[in-house]
């Protein structure tokens, strides 16, 4: 997808780098674009580390970021997909091998808390235990099962059950009498929906 910010910086030529999917080459010919003063066109990629970019780039050529490029918690998906791929350490953790880290991580950030640490420690333990949460997620999508954005649907799916008042467009403070009511509620219906399922299976 080529953000509409991107679209009016278009010139002719345009090429792409070799990553760059076949349904994006199909769309390229309907978007409009100007004539290039320099004629050196306009070259679309996904891998700014491409040879091609950094040729590009070196002999001055401007450089438009699609502001998704910068999103912090893509960007940390995809470092533990390539420490999946490239890591031998990484390639043979498991579940079970990683529950170690785990109960480590989170442990280590309740001692934080408990003990006043700074904000930067926080934020840095707090790191440590997205970096497992983000490790589990990659290792089950290597078998199909889910991915990082499949768990964070699960949360979201989670608060509208148990927390609906986000969701309705209504404002104002919720009370904890009334919050504890919906959170109860919500899950005597996930008991009752997972019930359910297993009879169905």
């Amino acid at each position: 997808m080529i953000p509409m910010g991107a679209v009016s910086r278009l010139e002719s030529p345009i090429s792409v780098t070799g990553e760059v999917p076949v349904s994006v080459r199909w769309s390229l010919s309907d978007l409009p674009t100007s004539e290039s003063l320099t004629g050196w066109g306009t070259l679309l990629t996904t891998d700014p580390n491409s040879d091609e970019a950094r040729r590009r780039i070196a002999r001055g050529e401007s450089v438009y970021t699609v502001p998704s490029l910068d999103d912090k918690v893509q960007e940390a998906v995809d470092t533990m997909h390539n420490s999946r791929n490239r890591g031998a350490w990484e390639i043979g953790q498991t579940h079970e091998s990683l529950l170690p880290y785990l109960e480590e991580e989170a442990r280590e950030f309740a001692d934080a808390v408990r003990t006043g640490a700074s904000d930067e420690t926080l934020k840095k333990e707090l790191g440590d235990v997205l970096l497992q949460v983000l490790f589990h997620a990659e290792i089950a999508s290597r078998r199909g099962a889910f991915d990082f954005q499949d768990v964070a649907a699960s949360f979201t799916e989670k608060m509208k059950s148990r927390a609906p008042y986000l969701f309705d467009g209504s404002t104002g403070i919720v009370s904890e009498k009334e919050q504890d009511r919906l959170w109860q509620e919500g899950k005597a219906r996930e008991r009752k929906s997972s019930k359910e399922d297993q009879k169905k299976n």
